[in-house]
């Protein structure tokens, strides 16, 4: 309860142009109490009142659960469609399409953030069953670009 890893994308133009305008894309996300889901998020929106999101989520099958082994998160970022996959199994797609008409700001540079967040919106808080310290472990990191 209350514990959110993330391994999540900004917009390097954030401080130009702000979030959500920037664009923010959250290639996993997994909210401590549900631990066989993860969920892949792309956010939009010219300001915080217009920010909308597509979001889809990816279960494990019967008691698994995503922190008993490790996983493969990736997406396949190319002009006008990010492809969402979790151990190279398509979940979610986006496309300027799915974004209603809203100005797609996911053709630009963005940059890594990894984090473990511990309270807020999305996990809720931590209560007496949440164990700490927490931890998030990453075997490894890879972009490729094509030529």
């Amino acid at each position: 309860q209350g514990i959110c890893p993330s391994l999540w994308m900004q917009g390097s133009n954030i401080d130009a142009v702000s979030w959500p305008d920037c664009g923010e894309i959250d290639i996993m996300e997994l909210i401590g109490n549900l631990p066989n889901r993860v969920l892949g998020t792309a956010h939009y929106g010219a300001n915080v009142s217009q920010h909308q999101y597509s979001s889809m989520s990816k279960y494990l099958s019967g008691t698994d659960n995503f922190q008993d082994e490790f996983h493969v998160f990736s997406i396949n970022w190319e002009v006008d469609k990010i492809e969402f996959l979790v151990d190279d199994e398509v979940f979610h797609t986006v496309t300027p399409a799915t974004l209603n008409g809203a100005p797609y700001p996911f053709n630009k540079n963005f940059f890594f953030v990894f984090n473990v967040a511990v309270g807020g919106t999305l996990p809720g808080n931590p209560d007496n069953s949440t164990p700490f310290p927490q931890s998030m472990i990453v075997d490894y990191i890879r972009v490729f670009q094509k030529q």
